[in-house]
């Protein structure tokens, strides 16, 4: 884990906590042997930030800007940095102190025994109740609807190996659940408990319309993670239950009609039965339709991006594959890209 590492910042008007907090990565680093670099993305910051962070620029040679154009949002801002990012590890942190970099060594060492993504996980944190008792039960909810057993889906502070960061897609508001993507992307996911601290400078830009973002942005990972590639499994079921449904509330007005001669005009159990036909026929058309284009993708082939290694008998007197190894008559062991 000497190779270069990349620390990417999303910045939002956090003029104050800059310096302070290169100084502390500085700090936090200097046991480590391999060469770092910082990319700070100024997501479209109002006060200083862009200026404290042009001074970065023109005094360190470890230290890069993506500024955009305008405040896109976190995940926005993350996914600029990991593509500007040029680390084979990749951490993240958020630009307020308090994530504390004294952490990154740590956070990092799980990467060695196999791991693809390390989130932290805050302890003692320190917020107000406002947001500490919303984030539990946002944690809890998504551990639950997931199965990932983790405690802090939504801690600034995470490790990645560069494979995950040019696999995943981080847009919208879905950096809260990156974990959860990267884990139905196949990649092997932990955590690790962290040092949490106060802010001390700039303002906190939680506000309560994150509460519905949040649980919209959860029913669109795991629809993704579970019915991307098989969407008729969800609306074609969902259908033919409410099909089924109806069927049986006509099958039993018409016996009402039929056998007892009851009228059945203005029942409003009449509409209901047709109603439940009409959406179920519709929710299996809909189903047929994502078929339709999850067939039309699996016709360009496989994704690559789901092999996590090759293995292929090496040939004598042929050169290897780029990444593989040939050993007399051992196997090359040829990683994805």
């Amino acid at each position: 884990m000497d190779g270069l590492l990349s620390l990417v910042i999303p910045v939002y008007n956090e003029a104050e906590s800059l310096g302070p907090l290169v100084d502390e990565i500085d700090e936090g680093l200097a046991a480590r042997e391999g060469p770092y670099e910082i990319v700070f993305v100024d997501d479209g910051s109002g006060d200083r930030s862009f200026e404290v962070m042009q001074g970065l620029v023109e005094k360190r040679d470890d230290v890069r800007v993506v500024r955009l154009r305008r405040n896109f949002g976190k995940a926005t801002a993350l996914s600029h940095g990991f593509a500007a990012a040029r680390g084979d590890i990749i951490v993240t942190m958020d630009g307020d102190r308090q994530d504390d970099p004294a952490e990154i060594p740590g956070l990092m060492a799980p990467l060695s025994r196999g791991y693809d993504l390390v989130s932290g996980w805050k302890q003692r944190r320190q917020d107000p109740l406002n947001k500490t008792l919303p984030s539990r039960f946002f944690n809890w909810t998504v551990r639950t609807a997931s199965g990932i057993p983790l405690h802090d889906f939504n801690c600034g502070l995470k490790a990645y190996r560069r494979d995950v960061t040019e696999t995943i897609s981080v847009y919208g508001e879905l950096h809260r659940y990156i974990p959860v993507v990267a884990a139905q992307a196949g990649f092997r996911v932990t955590e690790v408990k962290v040092n949490h601290r106060r802010r001390t400078a700039g303002r906190s830009k939680y506000g309560w319309r994150r509460y519905m973002r949040g649980y919209l942005d959860l029913l669109t990972v795991l629809f993704l993670g579970r019915y991307q590639h098989r969407p008729q499994h969800l609306f074609g079921g969902l259908g033919t239950l409410l099909a089924v449904i109806g069927v049986i509330i006509e099958l039993y007005l018409t016996v009402e009609k039929l056998v007892f001669g009851e009228p059945i005009g203005q029942r409003p159990l009449l509409l209901l039965g047709a109603l439940l036909i009409i959406v179920g026929i519709q929710l299996l058309s809909l189903g047929l339709v994502g078929e339709l284009i999850a067939n039309s993708r699996a016709r360009r082939g496989p994704d690559p991006a789901q092999i996590r290694a090759v293995l292929e008998p090496a040939a004598v007197g042929r050169a290897p594959s780029p990444g593989g190894r040939r050993d007399g008559g051992a196997a090359g062991v040829a990683a994805s890209p």
